[in-house]
């Protein structure tokens, strides 16, 4: 296995498994209040240049119940923050720390980080992917559905970094993901053919209730991401008619279930009954976040 994980497609169909079947082993252990301190003795620098609950909370408890230890870093309080080239943070914290998972505004500060660190790197979010998210939604809909291979997924929104580790990790899955987005919003077309060309089932529909015709998992995530409030009223208008609601699940299949990333704004892209309904499986989603990356974690460090 890489020691990195930028991208969803840095692990094999055969890692994936592994880390989705060691998930869902952790989870077991935790409810069973069973100890399991696989990782004592190391430690994880979180590096955030962008605000979080679910990233943050979820790997600094899951490092603890690991055995290790979390360190929560603010970009802003660290030397990048005054101009730090983020290669010298990288060699640095590769002498004190176990690995590092950063959230950054751009993938390339990712990379930068990754190519300069002799340790396990981490992407807890970038502009170009969010395949933490993806390794906790997959473990999400295989407790619920089981086999996963040709279950129909879609993506129903903005083109963003959700989506991309979503159309890429079909390439895996065996998934059939399909995607309906606005006019100007979709997923990059080369992240599509790159999904195809690794054997992944990818389509897009021109309107959401094409999209999720008896899918069984819709997918849908925030239209406006962080660092795109000034294009606010902009979006809310391309949006209109993508909101994930029971009128839209009425095309979908009968047993159809909604994934949700958080945070929601419910009236926007998703309806507060379609959130707190019977449909939804946001809830588990949000604490597979957990057992996911504790997980993946123990895959990139338990040598």
């Amino acid at each position: 296995m890489k020691k990195d994980f930028l991208s969803i497609l840095d692990i094999t169909k055969t890692e994936l498994d592994e880390i989705i079947s060691g998930a869902e082993r952790l989870k077991r252990q935790k409810r069973a209040g069973v100890p399991h301190e696989l990782l004592r003795g190391m430690s994880l620098a979180m590096i955030f240049e962008k605000s979080s609950t679910r990233t943050h909370i979820s790997f600094e408890v899951g490092m603890h119940e690991l055995g290790g230890h979390a360190l929560f870093l603010n970009a802003k309080d660290l030397q990048i923050g005054r101009g730090e080239e983020i290669r010298d943070t990288a060699r640095v914290a590769s002498r004190y720390v176990s690995a590092v998972m950063i959230r950054a505004y751009r993938h390339s500060t990712v990379e930068e980080l990754a190519e300069n660190a002799t340790i396990p790197v981490i992407n807890g979010l970038s502009d170009r992917e969010h395949p933490c998210q993806i390794l906790a939604d997959i473990l999400t809909i295989r407790e619920h559905f089981g086999d996963v291979r040709d279950l129909s997924v879609a993506w129903v929104g903005d083109g963003n970094n959700v989506c991309n580790s979503l159309v890429l990790s079909s390439a895996l899955t065996g998934m059939v993901v399909t995607v309906a987005s606005p006019k100007g919003y979709e997923v990059a077309p080369e992240l599509i053919e790159k999904a195809r060309s690794l054997g992944g089932k990818v389509t897009t529909a021109k309107t959401p209730e094409a999209a999720v015709k008896d899918a069984h998992v819709i997918v849908t995530d925030t239209w406006i991401s962080m660092g795109d409030e000034a294009e606010r009223e902009k979006r809310l208008a391309a949006f209109q008619g993508f909101t994930v609601d029971d009128q839209l699940l009425r095309h979908a299949a009968p047993d159809a279930r909604v994934l949700h990333c958080l945070p929601a704004h419910r009236g926007e892209e998703i309806t507060g009954d379609v959130l707190e309904g019977p449909q939804s499986l946001v809830w588990d989603e949000a604490e597979n976040r957990l057992h996911a990356q504790k997980a993946l974690l123990v895959k990139l460090l338990k040598k």
